[in-house]
């Protein structure tokens, strides 16, 4: 593919022309620093930390993290497994935008000091292993930083130290994958933003000195940025999970603030199809607990972005900036991106349910601001997205200041063959290890990894709102049809979940629930109890009338692999449901959460079929 023919694609798809190599250098701000802020914006942070209380207490916290910084020793070149160098470089990224930002509030000598042995130190690693690349990209967003926001305050033979790092452990090797078009350079995922983000940013710091060099790059990554950012539309999901989509949009929105500030435009970048919703994604998919809906890879805390305060004053989404203060961890970018704008999502208005088109997730809550509120979210999506499990109908439920059904998240990715041949036979990312069905359980992968599953209703009304998945691509091999229903009803206060499957011929399906709760099952085995702290939460078996529940420790089925290594799962259960030598099967679960004292429904609903609903 030549530079030519893509440079045509990109301009036609940009709505405008990507600047050739040699074009870069006679629009970039001349002085130093151009990257995400300007010389003028100092003063103004300075002002807005002696005038606003939170954004004087983000101050306070970095340097309490700056005084502790400089406590401690330079970061050493270390690959403690073998492959990643990826924690020292966010830890010398961490390091130098915060001693950067403090020398230029303070002016404090010693920050500055701390800084160049920080980025001396990493100066002269033998490499920033690029086999690795995001670790690489990480080390070189530090040095661009450190080089252009204390640029005046460097010597020139400091100046030259940093250039030639950037150079020849960051921007050559990168300069190979462009002109290759491989890897990460045609990746429609995270390692996209964040190769692009962090070697685009380089390139930036040293347009005006290397006018050819970084041209090549900066045109290249212009190019490249726009595959994933395809991958937004419609409606701002990611489909590598929140977790990944902090990662991917923290790398996505500093390179495109970082064009803005050094050569004025980011190309139409951020006006492409989803981008400015995107913010929306961890608000919707955070619950009442704080935890989010941890599809994917990933961890279920509370997600600190603080390119939501971009996002917001980009897109003139006060929202956003909401968001961006009540979670903020107190990075340098919470500071210099502050906004004070925004109210919470209740006083916005915003709607309680809202349906992700194309990443298919339906988030569904019966309040926006009140920590017992309910909230069930479920996804059908695409089992071959990058990081993605075998978790197809998959879904979370909190109420009562508790999660209830939860999302085990990632396995320790160091794993023989996590990201391989080996990657389905672990439990966590088998669908037996989420909240869905298993049909026929065998060694083999439980749900199609090639499967993409479609939300084929989705109703949002002030009493209720509810969504139906096709789920039958996942489980083709075994079965004709499987829908799942998920249903919220706000009036009646419970949560409904039910299954109708036909299968090719007889066989078995299981139904999980994973819990931290502890569980209690009626002697009948037709309801269940599960309780934290002084709430409950009643399971009530409504079809088949022969099924009954069991409670399992969260590992596999006597059936499945069990390789060593893998997460234990300790204080985690299942409640499952096991149906055997069915042909045409109903499932149906209701869900009722319990206040303190508050006792179980006398009377169930029956059973309705979906296409009722």
């Amino acid at each position: 593919m030549s530079f030519l023919w893509w440079g045509c694609v990109m301009a036609f798809a940009l709505g405008g022309t990507v600047w050739a190599p040699n074009e870069w250098a006679l629009r970039v701000r001349r002085e130093h620093p151009r990257l995400l802020v300007t010389r003028n914006h100092f003063p103004h942070l300075q002002q807005l930390v002696r005038t606003n209380p939170q954004a004087r207490e983000i101050y306070e916290r970095l340097k309490r993290s700056a005084e502790r910084i400089c406590q401690e020793l330079p970061s050493r070149y270390e690959i403690p497994d073998g492959l990643r160098l990826l924690a020292t470089s966010r830890r010398v990224l961490n390091r130098i935008y915060t001693l950067a930002l403090l020398y230029r509030l303070d002016g404090e000598q010693r920050y500055l000091e701390r800084a160049w042995r920080e980025l001396e130190a990493a100066a002269n690693f033998p490499d920033w292993n690029p086999r690795h690349f995001l670790d690489t990209a990480e080390m070189a967003h530090a040095f661009a930083i450190g080089y252009d926001w204390l640029y005046d305050a460097w010597t020139e033979e400091q100046r030259r130290i940093l250039r030639d790092a950037m150079v020849t452990k960051g921007l050559q090797p990168a300069l190979k994958f462009y002109r290759e078009k491989t890897g990460w350079v045609m990746a429609r995922h995270n390692w996209n933003q964040v190769c692009n983000g962090g070697i685009g940013m380089a390139a930036l710091a040293l347009l005006d000195e290397l006018p050819d060099f970084c041209g090549e790059i900066l045109s290249s990554a212009v190019q490249s940025l726009q595959l994933p950012m395809r991958e937004f539309a419609p409606d701002g999901a990611w489909g590598e999970g929140p977790g990944y989509w902090n990662y991917a949009t923290s790398y996505n929105c500093v390179f495109l603030a970082a064009l803005e500030t050094a050569v004025g435009t980011d190309f139409g970048l951020s006006q492409m199809d989803g981008f400015a919703e995107t913010g929306l994604f961890p608000i919707y998919l955070t619950g009442p607990t704080g935890r989010t809906f941890n599809f994917a890879d990933g961890g279920d805390g509370t997600l600190r972005a603080p390119q939501m305060f971009w996002l917001a004053r980009k897109f003139n989404r006060p929202i956003y900036a909401w968001y961006a203060r009540t979670t903020s961890a107190a990075h340098p970018l919470d500071l210099v991106w502050f906004n004070e704008g925004g109210k919470d999502p209740q006083a916005e208005r915003l709607p309680l349910d809202k349906y992700f088109r194309h990443v298919e997730v339906v988030t569904m809550r019966t309040a926006w601001s009140d920590h017992n509120a309910f909230f069930v979210a479920f996804k059908a999506g695409d089992n071959k997205f990058n990081h993605s499990h075998l978790d197809i109908g998959t879904f979370v439920l909190d109420a009562m200041g508790y999660r209830w059904a939860l999302d085990l998240g990632a396995d320790d990715y160091n794993l023989p063959g996590y990201f391989g041949r080996a990657r389905w036979t672990y439990y966590r990312l088998r669908a037996e290890g989420h909240n869905t069905l298993v049909i026929n359980p065998s060694a083999d992968p439980d749900q199609d990894p090639r499967a993409e599953a479609k939300i084929i209703r989705f109703v949002s009304q002030p009493d209720r709102a509810f969504a139906i998945a096709d789920l039958t691509p996942a489980y083709a091999r075994h079965a004709t049809k499987v829908h799942r229903g998920v249903l919220l009803d706000r009036r009646e206060r419970f949560v409904w979940v039910q299954d109708e499957v036909t299968l090719k011929e007889p066989g078995e399906v299981w139904w999980f629930l994973h819990t931290t709760a502890e569980v209690q099952q009626s002697e009948d085995g037709k309801t269940a109890m599960l309780r934290q702290g002084d709430v409950r939460l009643f399971a009530a078996l409504l079809s088949p009338t022969d099924a009954r529940f069991t409670v399992m420790d969260a590992r596999p089925l006597p059936t499945s692999p069990d390789p060593k290594g893998q997460n234990l799962n300790k204080g985690v259960r299942k409640l499952a449901v096991q149906v055997s030598s069915v042909t045409e099967l109903r499932l149906s679960v209701l869900l009722v959460p319990l206040r303190a004292g508050e006792q179980p429904p006398t009377k169930l609903p029956a059973p309705q079929p979906l296409t009722a609903w």
